[in-house]
C-alpha cells in the first residue's frame, strides 16, 4: 500500500504532519515527533512582534498584538513575554533540519508585509524545507475594506516569494467573501500550499474580575466540516497544495480531507491530548480503512467526494441548503 503524497512539491511518506505547536518548541520535542510518526513538522510559529521588537516602540507592538493571534497565550502581549527570539529560532529551525529527515517547515505569524521579508530569506538557509505564513489578522478597523484585507495577506506573500527560494504555504483564516477567487489570487501571486484554515482564539470575559480572559480549547471533530467543504470545493480548480488543518481527533478526520482532495492533514489538537506517538495511530487507522475500502494509495483516494467527482456537486452549494432544513424533524410536533 503507497500512503505517500507530495506538498508543495515535498514528498512526505504519508499525509499526517505534525503542525505548529508548543510540541516542535525544542530539539528534543522536535526528534519526538519524528519518532512518533509525522511525515512533517511545522515548527511553531515565530510572531513578526517579535521580530519588530528590536526596532519598533513599545506603543508600536501593543497596536499591532491588540488585532493579532496565534499560539500565543495572552490576548495582549508585551516585550518581555516572547520566550524565544529571532536569532534562537534561527538556531532551533537549523538543529531541527540536521537532527531529523523529515521536512521541517518553518513558520512566520505575520500581520504586515513589513520588518520580517529579510527573515525570511535567513529562514531559508537554515536548512528548512520550506515556510508556512500564518497570516493572523483580525481587521477591528471599520475603515478597512475586504479588498485591503485580502491585499494585506497578497503583500506578505509577495515579500515573502520575493525574499526566499522555499516553497510558501499560507495559512488562512476562512472569514474571506470570495475564497475561491482569492485562492486563485495566492496562486497567480506564486503560492505553492494553502493550509485551510486557522482558528481565531476567541476571547471569553470573566465574570467575577470584569475582565477580558484569553481561552484556549483545542479544536473537536465538529470543527471539520468548513475546511472539508472548501478543501473539496478547491480541489482541481486550483494548482497549489491543499493542507487541511482542524478537527482532527482520530483516523476519519484524516480520511475525510483526503476525500475531500486534501494533500496533507496537519494535527496539533491530537497530539497535545494524546501524544507525539498518536500520529502512527492516525497512519495506521487511513491504511486499514485503504485496505477494507480496497485503495492501494493515497493519490486513488484523493479528491474522490471532491465537488468535481461526487455524483451530486449541489451538496457543496445552497440548494443542498433548504434539503438540508426539510430533513429536520422537530421532535416536539405532534
Amino acid at each position: 500500500m503507497d500512503l505517500t503524497t507530495c506538498y508543495m512539491g515535498l514528498g512526505l511518506r504519508h499525509p499526517v504532519v505534525a503542525s505548529a505547536s508548543p510540541l516542535s518548541a525544542n530539539l528534543d520535542g522536535i526528534k519526538r515527533l519524528e519518532d512518533g510518526g509525522a511525515s512533517a513538522i511545522v515548527m511553531f510559529s515565530l510572531f513578526e512582534e517579535q521580530l519588530q521588537q528590536e526596532m519598533a516602540s513599545v506603543d508600536h507592538l501593543t497596536a499591532v498584538g491588540a488585532e493579532s493571534f496565534g499560539e500565543s497565550l495572552s490576548y495582549f502581549p508585551s516585550v518581555d513575554e516572547f520566550h524565544v527570539g529571532p536569532d534562537r529560532y534561527l538556531d532551533l529551525v537549523r538543529r531541527g533540519a540536521e537532527a531529523v529527515d523529515i521536512p521541517v517547515i518553518a513558520s512566520l505569524n505575520c500581520v504586515t508585509a513589513e520588518g520580517w521579508g529579510d527573515y525570511a530569506a535567513l529562514l531559508a538557509e537554515t536548512g528548512a524545507s520550506a515556510l508556512e505564513l500564518n497570516v493572523y489578522f483580525l481587521p477591528g478597523d471599520p475603515e478597512m475594506s475586504g479588498a485591503a484585507v485580502e491585499e494585506q495577506y497578497l503583500e506578505a506573500l509577495s515579500a515573502a516569494k520575493a525574499a526566499c527560494s522555499l516553497p510558501v504555504a499560507l495559512k488562512l483564516s476562512p472569514y474571506f467573501s470570495a475564497m475561491a477567487h482569492l485562492a486563485r489570487r495566492f496562486e497567480a501571486a506564486g503560492a505553492d500550499g494553502l493550509v485551510l484554515f486557522n482558528r481565531f482564539y476567541q476571547p471569553d470575559f470573566d465574570l467575577e474580575e470584569l475582565a477580558v480572559a484569553p481561552d484556549l480549547q483545542l479544536s473537536s471533530a465538529g470543527e471539520i466540516r468548513l475546511p472539508l467543504r472548501w478543501i473539496a470545493m478547491l480541489y482541481g480548480r486550483i494548482g497549489v497544495s491543499l493542507a487541511a488543518t482542524t478537527g482532527v481527533e482520530g483516523p476519519r478526520e484524516v480520511i475525510k480531507y483526503l476525500l475531500a482532495g486534501a494533500d496533507a492533514v496537519m494535527t496539533t489538537s491530537a497530539l497535545l491530548r494524546n501524544g507525539p506517538a498518536y500520529c502512527q495511530t492516525l497512519v495506521e487507522g487511513l491504511g486499514e480503512w485503504m485496505d477494507r475500502r480496497g485503495f492501494d494509495s493515497v493519490a486513488q483516494m484523493q479528491g474522490v467526494l471532491s465537488q468535481q467527482k461526487v455524483a451530486d456537486p449541489t451538496a457543496f452549494a445552497r440548494a443542498n441548503y433548504l434539503r438540508i432544513l426539510e430533513s429536520w424533524k422537530n421532535p416536539y410536533t405532534l
